[in-house]
């Protein structure tokens, strides 16, 4: 892929496939697809966002399945090749964390999915795995719907990242 004028010109099914690598929503990745073509990289993460507001809390599930739990390497739907290197970088913090940290955020990820049924979705670039496991023993301090609402706005996050990089490497490896 070679940026986004090339994004802009591939075959729907194709740009739903890139674009999924951005966000497990399926519903997601076909909305923004159809909405091509984007004048430039501010209008591609203003209809992101724009998707991300109007899908249902099933649709944000969606996307939440496709994350490994923070930690894990593998989630619960399948992810492109291209998601599983992006999240297994995002998650470096937590996988050069003490083997103690990792083992207490295993079980307070546990946690965190019995209380809200998904999994603890964070934007992690940057954090350490102290960081991460403070932030998850706050939001289970949180209504399940407030809790919706939050990691709604980490995976917004994560794919505007992500839709970055997706940019970026196009654009470097044309």
């Amino acid at each position: 892929m070679t940026g986004l004028a090339q994004l802009n010109a591939l075959p729907v099914p194709l740009a739903v496939q890139e674009l999924g690598s951005c966000c497990g929503s399926t519903a997601w990745a076909r909305r923004v697809a159809s909405r091509r073509p984007f004048g430039d990289a501010s209008e591609l993460y203003a209809i992101a966002d724009e998707v991300w507001w109007n899908l249902t809390p099933n649709d944000w599930l969606e996307a939440f399945r496709a994350h490994p739990r923070i930690g894990e390497r593998v989630g619960e739907a399948p992810q492109s090749h291209e998601a599983k290197a992006w999240s297994d970088t995002e998650q470096s913090g937590v996988h050069a964390a003490p083997g103690a940290i990792r083992g207490v955020l295993a079980q307070a990820n546990a946690e965190y999915h019995e209380r809200f049924g998904y999994i603890f979705i964070v934007c992690a670039t940057g954090k350490s795995g102290e960081e991460m496991l403070a932030m998850l023993r706050v939001r289970l301090g949180n209504d399940p719907d407030t809790e919706l609402r939050v990691a709604a706005e980490e995976q917004s996050r994560i794919t505007r990242l992500r839709l970055e990089k997706l940019l970026t490497r196009a654009v470097t490896n044309s």
